[in-house]
């Protein structure tokens, strides 16, 4: 592979899972406030395509206002996690531009767009949610875990440019979600549907699942990810 992951500093330090034979596609996935990239390449692992390459990034470091300014990984400042909560503009903005340049590393390494999904859970699924809708670049899919839309009043505006309004959304969330409750996911998935074709939204919803994954989650995210990005 051509190209300088040096110049994409998320890239540099990201958990990479190479495709297993020739690479035709690409999954972007990012993790959850406080984690890193190497809980999520495990579960890419557990449901990985060999012609798929997934790409699992680090957060920086940041103090996080929720948790007492305390610095952890995070992809941008949360100052609560209801819809009305104040939010870090600038840096839900910066981190979106980020992921962007991942987008276009692998572009310009021979990955089409429409061959790369872009996914995440919980502050990284909202993150993929934002980055996704307002990318002029056409994804082949974008999969939100437990998530919802940052700065979800700019919207449908900010949407504008991007070039995901006919692309398919996956939404998955636990009914018993007490960081993030499934109402919310709920209705960001009726707030995506003013944005993007309503048909193209699929919300899944898990009983007894709080904010974390299962395997039948992560058996819709293969299904979703194997339909988007068919062997070529």
């Amino acid at each position: 592979m051509c190209g300088n992951n040096m110049s994409v500093p998320l890239l540099a330090e990201a958990v990479t899972l190479s495709a297993t034979e020739k690479e035709t596609a690409v999954v972007i996935f990012l993790h959850g406030l406080g984690d890193s990239g190497h809980g999520w390449a495990d579960s890419m692992m557990s449901i990985r395509l060999p012609y798929v390459k997934y790409i699992c990034p680090h957060a920086p470091r940041i103090p996080v206002t929720l948790n007492m300014k305390m610095t952890m990984p995070s992809w941008f400042d949360l100052m609560g996690l209801s819809p009305e909560s104040p939010e870090d503009e600038a840096g839900i903005k910066r981190a979106a531009e980020n992921i962007k340049a991942i987008i276009d590393h692998e572009v310009k390494n021979g990955i089409p767009s429409n061959r790369i999904i872009l996914g995440g859970f919980s502050q990284g699924g909202a993150l993929s949610l934002y980055t996704a809708l307002t990318c002029q670049q056409q994804l082949a899919g974008v999969v939100g875990l437990s998530c919802w839309l940052p700065l979800h009043k700019t919207f449908p505006q900010a949407a504008s440019v991007s070039g995901n309004k006919g692309t398919r959304i996956l939404q998955c969330h636990g009914e018993m979600d007490p960081m993030i409750p499934v109402q919310f996911g709920a209705m960001t998935a009726e707030k995506l549907k003013t944005i993007v074709s309503p048909e193209n939204i699929t919300f899944c919803t898990y009983p007894g699942l709080m904010h974390s994954s299962c395997p039948q989650e992560m058996s819709a995210v293969k299904d979703f990810i194997q339909k988007q990005l068919p062997r070529v």
